[in-house]
This record gives structure tokens, C-alpha cells and sequence, in this order.
């Protein structure tokens, strides 16, 4: 139904989703990257193009959203929906950039298991992009944010514990280089979650 109100040459949905599909396949490499430390080198040059073409999106995006007088639902919304998914790849990166930065050689399990739950938020995400098209199907799209946020407080809960157990430590350097890593993994499954509010935000004003 709004798609059909875009002028042809934009289409706000190709954006978010071929910003996701590359997002899933950049914490999809660096999921492989933690874990396997030891590949790092060989994979930043991949991760860099994938981080290039993911602010391109937005930046088309929100160039788009400038030049464009009809929009499929709230130009606030359309601008914090791509701007949010960018922070979600921002902050893997920011992880990845504090593992090489800091020579981790071995990553804790409590983190793989965060960036396990950031890849299944990440395909509940996808899904969304492609639901909140045409509004048909309101209930799923609850279903699946819902979903989304309730792997974010299963991270929560994880992230908690971890810093618990790092600051049993008495490695200060140990405890600052890891709080700096999990902190930015936690903030990727966090902007997972403004996602999904951002999107059930949408579907209210627009079903």
C-alpha cells in the first residue's frame, strides 16, 4: 500500500533492507572472527568494505529522505529507523576494532553468546523490514518484536554477569579492555531493541 505512493526512483525499503541483509552478514564475519581471534587479519579488509557500504546506505538513505516529498510513514521514523540500524553495525565494528586494538587472542564465552543472540535479533529485524511493507500482518509484527525484545534482556542478563565475574579480577588492564569489548557488544543487541520499538512506533501510527 505505501510502497505504491513512492515516487519510483525511491524506495525506502530497499534501503533498511539491504542494510540488514549486509549487517547480518557483517556479525555473521565477526562472529567467525571471535571465534577465531587468529583470522583477524586476513578478514578487516571485508569488514571495511562492509562498514563503507553500510554508511553509504544511510547516507542514501537520508539524502533520499530530503529530496523526497512523499514518504511511506513519518520522515522522523524513516530517519531514526535507518539511523538505528547503523548503530547497530557501529557498534559490532567497535567491538571488532577493540579486539584487534587490544591483541585479544581468546574471547570470553559470555561474549560469543551476546553475539549469538545479536545474529537471531538481527534475522527477526529482517523479517520486520519486509512486514512493515505492506502492514498486513500487524500480529506478527508484535509477535516479532517481542521477540526482539525479549533476546534483549536475555543479553542484559548475560552482560550483567559478565561484568560481575570481570571485576573479580584484580587485572585492572584485563578489566578495562574487557568492559570496553562487552560494553559495545552490549550496545549492538541494545540498538536491536530500539529497532523493533521503532518499527512497533510505526506499525501504530501507520496500520
Amino acid at each position: 500500500m505505501f510502497r505504491n505512493l513512492l515516487p519510483k526512483e525511491v524506495n525506502f525499503f530497499e534501503f533498511f533492507q539491504e542494510h540488514i541483509e549486509l549487517t547480518i552478514k557483517l556479525a555473521n564475519e565477526i562472529d567467525e572472527i571471535f571465534k577465531n581471534p587468529s583470522i583477524i587479519e586476513e578478514k578487516l579488509e571485508q569488514i571495511r568494505k562492509y562498514e563503507k557500504k553500510l554508511d553509504g546506505i544511510e547516507v542514501n538513505c537520508i539524502e533520499a529522505l530530503h529530496r523526497t516529498f512523499i514518504t511511506p510513514f513519518e520522515r522522523t521514523e524513516i530517519y531514526k529507523l535507518i539511523k538505528k540500524l547503523d548503530d547497530i553495525a557501529d557498534a559490532l565494528n567497535g567491538a571488532l576494532s577493540r579486539i584487534h586494538l587490544y591483541d585479544i587472542k581468546e574471547i570470553k564465552p559470555e561474549v560469543l553468546q551476546l553475539i549469538e543472540i545479536i545474529k537471531y535479533s538481527l534475522y527477526d529485524i529482517k523479517e520486520l523490514i519486509t512486514l512493515i511493507e505492506d502492514m498486513k500482518e500487524i500480529d506478527k509484527i508484535r509477535t516479532l518484536c517481542d521477540s526482539v525484545r525479549k533476546k534483549e534482556t536475555e543479553g542484559d542478563k548475560i552482560y550483567r554477569n559478565t561484568i560481575k565475574n570481570l571485576f573479580i579480577s584484580d587485572n585492572a588492564v584485563e578489566i578495562i579492555k574487557w568492559k570496553d569489548v562487552i560494553d559495545r557488544v552490549e550496545r549492538s543487541l541494545d540498538r536491536c531493541q530500539d529497532v523493533a520499538n521503532i518499527v512497533e512506533e510505526i506499525t501504530i501510527d501507520n496500520a
